[in-house]
């Protein structure tokens, strides 16, 4: 077979999907309720079908081969716009047909993420039959999302710049260095000095953050996470410091569990961006939705 034709093909693409997406057979088990034998079988018949091996999976681990890579890229880009079909198909009348992809970082502050509801409920009371698509992931991988058009707009902090994409300011953030509550420094929260903080283990995010200043001198990266809950789980072991933005923070405050550990002069401000491609305004699902949030964003200012 030279492409994917038949239903069974589809099905077969969608549980290679599903595999990629868990990071091997066995972990994808639970999403598709297969076992991993039958997984590996419906896996083996997709590469039979197409020709060409698109995994290696055993003993060593699961590991796209080059051609299965290029394979999920256009496989990927084949079922969105499969997908997209059958929207319009159903709703040819609609004014706005189509389905739009957001992405977030997570853990914004409320009053943004109010801003994001209202902006989806204003675009909703329009003449419209649009699929929205909500995804929450590290910084980087948005942008590498919004770059290959699996995203078409996004929130976060970002850094890169990347030439395709327009940025456009929306709200500043404060980002605190904080311990737990097991911490040697917890009885000196909130005026620890940098002697005091020198040689100490800290947490860090595995993505760069804008503005982000220098750990004191001597200290130890010890620990590293790739969102802000488990950055969160590693602070309040006790055993590392790490910043957080101080309205995630705060509850954990509250309870006695965190402590700043020095906030003017552990703390820094990092810009959050609306984030979309600069040809946006090709597709007329995204540019509406654009512009029901810019109107938010002026209402809120």
């Amino acid at each position: 077979m030279s492409g994917i034709s038949t239903d069974l093909d589809l099905r077969l693409t969608r549980i290679f999907f599903a595999v990629v997406n868990a990071g091997g057979l066995s972990a994808a088990q639970h999403a598709l309720n297969m076992r991993q034998p039958t997984i590996s079988s419906h896996i083996a018949d997709l590469e039979m079908r197409l020709g060409y091996r698109l995994c290696e999976r055993g003993r060593k681990g699961f590991r796209l081969t080059p051609k299965g890579e290029r394979f999920l890229h256009v496989a990927r880009r084949y079922l969105n716009l499969l997908g997209e079909l059958n929207i319009e198909a159903r709703n040819i009348d609609r004014e706005l047909v189509g389905i739009l992809n957001l992405g977030l970082i997570g853990n914004a502050p409320a009053a943004q993420n109010a801003l994001l509801s209202r902006a989806i409920s204003q675009f909703r009371r329009r003449d419209e039959a649009v699929q929205i698509n909500v995804t929450i992931n590290s910084p980087d991988l948005i942008e590498d999302l919004l770059e290959n058009g699996q995203l078409h707009a996004a929130i976060g902090y970002f850094w890169r710049r990347v030439p395709v994409l327009e940025y456009r300011h929306l709200f500043s953030e404060r980002q605190v260095a904080y311990c737990g509550r097991g911490h040697a420094l917890f009885a000196d929260s909130g005026t620890c000095t940098m002697e005091q903080l020198s040689g100490q283990s800290w947490a860090s995010r595995r993505y760069p953050v804008p503005t982000a200043p220098q750990l004191p001198p001597n200290s130890r990266i010890t620990a590293s996470a790739d969102n802000m809950e488990a950055n969160l789980i590693l602070i309040l072991s006790g055993e590392h410091l790490g910043y957080l933005p101080d309205h995630f923070a705060e509850p954990y405050c509250r309870a006695g569990d965190l402590a700043p550990l020095n906030p003017d002069t552990l703390s820094y401000g990092v810009d959050f961006h609306l984030a979309l491609r600069r040809d946006y305004k090709a597709d007329p699902v995204v540019s509406a939705f654009i512009e029901d949030l810019s109107a938010q964003v002026q209402r809120q200012a």
